[in-house]
């Protein structure tokens, strides 16, 4: 299950002026990069990933808009509800992807294409949003039948017409085959999956290794063993910036620190999570990035201290002995790890009452933003800074 255009998707449903329009979800139009680009936009060769600046010279006209993450958390927590109402065996991809092994649902809820297309029709009337599926015996023949119809796609791949299915496509199908590696099966005269199943195996592990040639050889065979695994967590909540302007003033950075630090707090609360580590990362102009870590005791999803921490850890940040500035800074992040429960037991302090008072008022903060959106309440500090 793949929900088309997730984030420009969500947009373009909250606000009815940017539907049927080229919307593009990122930060700085200058110095950020495409995080999300509605179809509309795409029709101009606009990707994930791509610059910001490149995306707006192929598109003058596009929209962009900056990221509402609290609306795409909501959005694909709907989601997972609604497929957790097919199967207790969904594993998560990402926001708004998953793997749903249907294989005990059937008797109840019909065959895989039958239980596809519910959960189609439940996604558009529930979430107003669109959802292309892959109905196939293997995890992996699913992931690229789930691609090969969007938007809207519904694409079923039999076992008697898998390897039928899979030959054709072309090598930058095969999960582990980066550029490097297609130039290199390409060098073999390969050039498609089938190439693949048909070329020698012993030949194909002497000329990439064992690992990723016995890797390639079992994936073009239509062979894949691996479960859908309903519980795998995930292992740490974070945001980035980049910056339209390099920075050198640590003062500069604080505010965005901070708004940062918010941002990764209220995820950690509404993934029910605590974080017992905090992670702070500068990118340089010269594309040099470092991080520096903090452990935290009992574990948080108190914006304040996550907070602290970052900006005690920006203080061990070296400048120039000279003039007291940072390296131009591009980029900045936060991110926290070592996740475990929210109501997992911990070890009482000294301090208790004040640290239970900041995972109250980060709840209340949730509820105000829930009703009135993330802009509502925001620090002082961080006015005029984002």
């Amino acid at each position: 299950m793949d929900l088309d255009a997730f984030f420009a998707a969500v947009e373009q449903r909250d606000n009815p002026e940017l539907r049927g329009k080229p919307v593009l979800v990122g930060g700085s139009v200058k110095r950020g990069v495409v995080a999300a680009s509605s179809y509309e936009a795409r029709k101009y060769g606009i990707y994930s990933a791509m610059p910001m600046a490149e995306a707006m010279r192929r598109c003058p006209h596009a929209i962009v808009v900056s990221h509402s993450m609290g609306n795409y958390a909501e959005a694909s927590r709907q989601f997972f509800a609604i497929l957790d109402d097919f199967s207790p065996h969904v594993e998560p991809l990402s926001l708004d992807e998953a793997f749903v092994d249907v294989t005990g649902a059937e008797r109840l809820l019909g065959d895989g294409p039958t239980i596809a297309r519910e959960i189609k029709k439940r996604v558009k009337a529930e979430l107003e949003l669109v959802a292309s599926v892959g109905v196939a015996p293997t995890k992996f023949v699913a992931k690229i039948a789930s691609d090969i119809e969007k938007p809207d796609g519904l694409c079923v791949v039999t076992r008697e017409r898998l390897l039928e299915f899979l030959h054709p496509l072309p090598l930058s199908r095969l999960w582990g085959v980066g550029k490097v590696t297609q130039d290199k099966l390409h060098k073999l005269n390969l050039h498609t999956i089938g190439d693949v199943a048909g070329y020698p195996e012993q030949v194909l592990l002497s000329r990439l290794g064992a690992g990723l040639g016995n890797h390639l050889a079992t994936l073009a065979r239509g062979e894949d063993p691996r479960r859908v695994e309903s519980h795998r967590a995930a292992v740490s909540v974070g945001h980035e910036q980049t910056f339209d302007h390099d920075i050198t003033d640590k003062s500069d950075l604080r505010p965005l620190l901070l708004q940062q630090s918010d941002r990764v707090a209220a995820r950690l609360r509404r993934s029910e999570k605590r974080a017992r580590t905090v992670t702070l990362k500068l990118k340089f102009a010269d594309f040099r990035a470092i991080t520096r870590q903090r452990s935290i005791t009992n574990g948080t999803s108190d914006a304040n201290v996550i907070g602290e921490a970052v900006l005690e850890l920006l203080d061990q940040v070296p400048v120039d002995n000279h003039h007291g500035k940072l390296r131009r800074v591009r980029l900045c992040g936060v991110s926290a790890s070592n996740l475990e429960a929210r109501d997992a037991p911990q070890q009482l302090t000294l301090d208790q009452e004040r640290i239970d008072r900041g995972e109250r008022l980060g709840d209340t903060l949730d509820a105000i933003a829930d009703k009135f959106g993330d802009a509502a309440i925001l620090r002082a500090i961080t006015k005029g800074k984002s």
